[in-house]
């Protein structure tokens, strides 16, 4: 009975101990963040992680506009993103919206609200996001290695129509972009190769 207890034991507390460390070192998570960086700008990214803790953290420091974010292990899947700067203060208050908890929905509510009242800025000029997913099994969180992820573009452009821009509200065609969202102030530009 006594073996039987210490067995258990040792398992919960080896499973707890995998559980506080399944959060990639900051190089692996700033190697997996780069993947959805164009080539060109990867090597001077900011690029935003998280710490053994799961708390959100800065892992480097760029010198471009493009802020990158490692996958998030508090969610399922492997998503990792990299966008223009000025699409920070929107992104920054989806964070802290979920943080809150609220779901997908309330964050777009609010976040347009604040939109509308002046205390959210969009960019006002067009503004790109790049993704890049895969499942869990498909990543190595020892070396930052993918296998079998997806680029997706997207390119923020607050309030286009479909009549603004010449863009179908669906896609018509394998990696033909398409308008989501139009006429709002998230409206985007899927492009899916």
């Amino acid at each position: 009975m006594k073996t039987m207890i210490l067995f258990i034991t040792v398992i919960m507390l080896c499973s707890n101990c995998y559980a506080q460390n399944d959060v990639p070192s900051a190089d692996v998570q700033i190697k997996a963040a780069l993947l959805a960086a164009p080539k060109e700008k990867k090597d001077s990214c900011t690029v935003y992680g998280y710490d053994t803790n799961k708390q959100f953290i800065l892992l480097r420091k760029g010198t471009n506009e493009l802020i990158c974010l490692a996958d998030d292990p508090n969610q399922a899947g492997f998503s990792v993103s990299c966008y223009h700067k000025d699409l920070e203060p929107f992104m920054q208050r989806g964070r802290e919206l979920r943080k809150q908890g609220m779901n997908d929905q309330q964050v777009y509510d609010a976040r347009e609200k604040e939109v509308k009242d002046g205390s959210l800025q969009m960019p006002k000029q067009p503004a790109a996001l790049y993704v890049y997913s895969a499942e869990d099994k498909d990543f190595d969180h020892a070396t930052g290695e993918v296998t079998n992820g997806y680029l997706r573009y997207v390119i923020y452009i607050p309030y286009a129509t479909s009549a603004s821009t010449g863009l179908p509200e669906k896609p018509t065609g394998k990696g033909m972009p398409w308008i989501m969202n139009p006429g709002t102030y998230r409206a985007h530009i899927m492009i899916n190769p």
